[in-house]
């Protein structure tokens, strides 16, 4: 058994479910749910490019370099999977410190601020820190994605540095990256913050 296996992690809003190409449709309709891919910021497929995207993602975990999620709202009528409304992953895997980073997350608009995202973010860290054994989590955005470097820092990450001219835009543009981690010793109170952020979604 590898030290990164598929799992499904169940929340109070939302399921994080192995990605697999059934979800492709659910997947475009969520992108479509805000035209997530114009935003210059982020990096969500097209309709036309998320079949691509899952291929790529997809390759990365057999390669053992990632672990992606298709995230589903938890239906209130039964409890069960509900709309599907986005992705994360874990990547930048390293099983023999071990680390993770929780990264290429994108959710659709209608559901900012309803809960999810932190509901999402409690999943994978409690996973990482619980039963991976992790050290550290770690988090990576745009220099200039302000919103995402605030919302990262809410969680109680703290900024590690930022990596210039690290990697090029989907148009070509050179990007620095603010990084970001949650150390091992601090996850109690990162998860007691992110539930008392989830109480007020209850």
């Amino acid at each position: 058994m590898s030290f990164l296996e598929p799992v499904t992690l169940t929340g109070r809003h939302v399921i994080l479910e192995p990605l697999g190409y059934e979800h492709h449709d659910g997947l475009v309709a969520a992108a479509r749910d805000g035209e997530l891919w114009q935003l210059w910021y982020t990096s969500v497929p097209t309709p036309d490019g998320m079949a691509a995207e899952m291929d790529r993602r997809l390759a990365m975990q057999e390669q053992g370099s990632m672990l992606p999620f298709t995230t589903r709202l938890i239906d209130p009528a039964t409890g069960g999977p509900g709309r599907i409304i986005g992705m994360t992953t874990y990547c930048n895997i390293d099983a023999v410190t071990p680390r993770v980073e929780i990264g290429y997350t994108w959710n659709a608009a209608s559901v900012h601020g309803t809960g999810t995202n932190p509901d999402s973010k409690l999943l994978l860290l409690g996973h990482a820190f619980t039963t991976l054994g992790c050290v550290a989590v770690e988090f990576r955005t745009h220099w200039l994605n302000h919103q995402s470097r605030e919302a990262i820092a809410r969680l109680g990450a703290k900024q590690d540095g930022v990596l210039r001219s690290h990697s090029r835009t989907g148009d070509g543009v050179l990007r620095d990256t603010a990084v970001f981690s949650i150390l091992e010793h601090e996850w109690p109170m990162v998860r007691n913050g992110l539930e008392h952020r989830l109480a007020k979604h209850a």
